[in-house]
């Protein structure tokens, strides 16, 4: 996540929440956020969600994950809201949205859905 400047700004059991500001070296040519950075804050915000409620000395692990771009990400900042739907002793169900905000603006522009898998006896590096 330091890698694009990202960082957790909000963690609660069931719930976490990504803020990444847009900058140059995430835009694609026609200027908006990249929809593999998108993929990428949707999917750390969904699977740290999942670890919020994972047991203790286990790690968890994306299984696969569908996302859909809805409108170009495109603001001073991307702020992705990963939520768990169901937590399973070896499977999670998890989801995000992320939102390109401007100063008077907060607009959804990707939406994921993605199962993670709880490993146990692994606890996280």
């Amino acid at each position: 996540m330091a890698l694009i400047r990202a960082e957790l700004t909000d963690v609660q059991p069931g719930t976490v929440t990504i803020t990444l500001p847009c900058w140059d070296g995430i835009r694609q040519q026609h200027g908006y956020v990249h929809g593999g950075v998108v993929a990428m804050i949707a999917d750390s915000a969904a699977g740290y969600a999942a670890m919020t409620l994972a047991p203790p000395n286990t790690s968890v692990l994306t299984v696969e994950y569908k996302i859909n771009l809805v409108a170009p990400a495109l603001g001073k900042k991307l702020i992705a809201e990963g939520s768990v739907l169901r937590s399973g002793k070896t499977l999670s169900l998890t989801q995000a949205r992320v939102f390109a905000v401007t100063d008077d603006e907060k607009k959804l522009c990707a939406v994921l859905q993605q199962t993670i898998m709880i490993c146990a006896d692994r606890p996280e590096r």
